[in-house]
């Protein structure tokens, strides 16, 4: 499961847990709770913060939980808001928000790294990549919000319509990510970034946020419309 690190002002939540490295960091209901709760912790915190997301071994997040979702179909509608919620809350998160992305961050993974104001993302291992269209899987109103405007546009045209997967090189190339660093430099280059802007903390940069992401946050709080939404 989740848990937070700290590194002075900079609080890190790791997407798994710590000795696992084969671990995807799906997006099990559970896991989605964990992961508001340690927000909840950061948020609590007084004093100039900053915030890094970032996993260890091959995968920063592998997505929605499949597994759960072909044995909960009746509860996708509401598994998906549930999503919304995360991608929500980092989008108007009250300090910077950087992601780490040391390995792969595929589907709704890859939307979470886009959901941060920043990312830095491993330059030979670090891959991101949107596969719904191969999965033959609809991308849910908000999703595509997100990935519209946080993307520059065509790239999210290439990105959703034909699921290529961008390694470190071609994603800072198209915008996708900010920076790109060698091996376990990522989340010390994530880290530096963050720590830069730990004085911005606070009501007004979580102001600034839900103006520049009025739109997409409005999409996102839209209800999953079951009769638009199936896997396959």
């Amino acid at each position: 499961m989740p848990y937070l690190d700290r590194d002075g002002d900079v609080f890190v939540l790791h997407l798994g847990n710590k000795d696992e490295t084969d671990n995807e960091n799906r997006f099990h209901p559970d896991w989605i709770l964990a992961v508001h709760a340690l927000l909840d912790e950061v948020e609590s915190h007084e004093g100039p913060a900053a915030l890094v997301t970032t996993a260890t071994g091959k995968f920063y997040t592998n997505g929605l939980d499949t597994t759960w979702v072909f044995s909960n179909v009746d509860k996708l509608p509401s598994y998906l808001d549930s999503v919304h919620t995360i991608y929500s809350r980092l989008l108007a998160f009250p300090m910077t928000t950087v992601a780490a992305v040391q390995g792969h961050a595929f589907g709704a993974g890859a939307m979470l790294a886009s959901a941060h104001d920043f990312r830095v993302m491993r330059g030979d291992r670090g891959f991101y990549c949107l596969p719904e269209v191969t999965l033959n899987m609809p991308f849910t109103v908000g999703m595509s919000a997100l990935v519209t405007g946080r993307l520059p546009k065509q790239t999210a045209v290439e990105a959703m319509v034909t699921g290529r997967r961008y390694g470190g090189g071609d994603a800072l190339a198209a915008g996708i990510v900010d920076e790109t660093a060698d091996g376990d430099g990522v989340l010390a280059a994530a880290v530096a970034r963050a720590a830069a802007a730990t004085s911005t903390r606070g009501p007004n940069l979580a102001g600034i946020k839900r103006g520049i992401h009025g739109d997409t946050l409005e999409a996102l709080a839209t209800a999953t419309d079951e009769a638009n939404f199936r896997f396959g």
